[in-house]
C-alpha cells in the first residue's frame, strides 16, 4: 500500500480494506494472497486473514478494514491514478455496506485523484451503486460518513451530499479471466452506474469474445448517451509467480483487434512468467518459454500498448 507501485495501469495503490475469498480460477495464483500469508503474514493488516494449504497461503474469508489506511488519498495532493483494495475486494460479501460508505467517502473528498475500483463481485457492486440514484439514501450515508471522518464534519457531510453522482473520479470494473466469468459479470458492471466502467482480463485463462461489451447497445440507457450501455477500457495480461499459467498469444490479439474496432482503449500490461518464442525469420511461433516477468516484458507484437480513458 502506498504512494508507489510497479502496476503499470495505476500511480499508487490504496488498501482501506483487505482479505478476500477464492471465487473463480483466476484467484488461483493471487499475488495478494501469497503475499498475506508469507511476507506479510504478521504485518497488522493481513495477519491472521489466510490459511495454510498443500499449495500455500489461501484466503479465509476474513476481511479487515484498516481505519489509520482510510484518509491516506487526503494527505497526496498532487494528483494520481490510484487502485482502490489490490489486495482484498471492496464488495466482498463479507465487507459491510458501512465500510464501502467510509471508502466511498473518501472518494468524494479527494475529486484531485482517479480511483480505480476492480471487483469479482459485480452484482454486489451494481446494487451498491445503483443506490445512489434509486432514492438517494445511499448518497447520504456516504455524506454522513464524510462528516464523521473530517474535523469540519458538516461541510464535509454538505460537499458529498451535493457532489455529483456516479462520482466522475471514480472507474469502476471487473476481472473476468475467462469468457464465463466475463458473461457472468460484464453486464452487471453495465449496468452499473459510473464515469468509466473497465475489464481486467488478468490472467488471461482462455480466449475471449467482448465485441458485444464493446460496442453500445442497441437500446439506450435513460438519457440516451452510449457511455452508459459500453465499456471503455480492457486491460490484459498474463500470470506472473512460480506456478503462472500460460497466456495464448492469440488471446490477447483477438482482444487487441476487438479494442481497436471497437474504439475502446486497449491495455497490454504483461506477458508474465511466459515469454512467445520467434524463429529465425521473425514468425509467431505459439511455443512458450518460462521466463521472469522482466524479461517476458509487455510488447505484444512488438508494440507496447498503454490504452488509456479520457474520462
Amino acid at each position: 500500500m502506498g504512494d508507489k507501485t510497479s502496476i503499470e495501469w495505476t500511480d499508487a495503490t490504496w488498501n482501506p480494506i483487505t482479505g478476500c475469498s477464492v471465487l473463480s480460477p483466476g484467484c488461483t495464483n493471487c499475488y495478494a494472497m501469497r503475499l498475506a500469508g508469507t511476507r506479510l503474514k504478521h504485518h497488522p493488516t493481513r495477519a491472521g486473514l489466510t490459511v495454510d494449504s498443500k499449495a500455500g497461503p489461501v484466503w479465509n474469508g476474513e476481511v479487515r478494514l484498516n481505519a489509520a489506511a482510510l484518509p491516506q488519498p487526503l494527505r497526496w495532493k498532487r494528483p494520481r491514478m490510484i487502485f482502490v483494495c489490490a489486495h482484498g475486494d471492496l464488495f466482498h460479501e463479507s465487507v459491510p455496506d458501512a465500510w464501502i460508505d467510509q471508502v466511498f467517502a473518501v472518494m468524494a473528498l479527494a475529486p484531485q485523484h482517479t480511483f480505480q475500483v476492480l471487483t469479482k463481485r459485480a452484482k454486489r457492486m451494481r446494487g451498491y451503486v445503483n443506490g445512489f440514484d434509486c432514492d438517494g439514501a445511499r448518497r447520504f450515508n456516504v455524506a454522513a460518513a464524510a462528516g464523521r471522518m473530517m474535523e469540519d464534519g458538516d461541510n464535509a457531510c454538505d460537499y458529498v451530499a451535493n457532489a455529483a453522482w456516479p462520482l466522475p473520479n471514480v472507474w469502476l470494473g471487473v476481472s473476468a479471466e475467462r469468457q464465463q466469468e466475463a458473461d457472468q459479470r460484464i453486464p452487471d458492471l453495465l449496468a452499473t452506474p459510473a464515469a468509466i466502467r473497465f475489464v481486467s482480463t488478468e490472467p488471461l485463462l482462455g480466449s475471449l469474445d467482448l465485441w458485444k461489451y464493446l460496442r453500445p447497445w442497441e437500446t439506450p440507457c435513460r438519457i440516451g448517451c452510449d457511455r452508459c450501455t459500453r465499456l471503455h477500457w480492457i486491460i490484459v495480461g498474463g500470470e506472473s509467480g512460480p506456478d503462472a499459467r500460460p497466456m495464448h498469444p492469440d488471446w490477447a490479439r483477438s482482444i487487441r483487434d476487438q479494442c481497436t474496432s471497437a474504439g475502446v482503449p486497449f491495455f497490454f500490461k504483461q506477458w508474465g512468467a511466459w515469454k512467445v518464442e520467434l524463429d529465425r525469420d521473425g514468425e509467431r511461433f505459439h511455443i512458450m518459454r518460462k521466463v521472469a516477468k522482466k524479461a517476458a516484458g509487455r510488447l505484444l507484437d512488438g508494440v507496447e500498448h498503454n490504452g488509456m480513458p479520457t474520462p
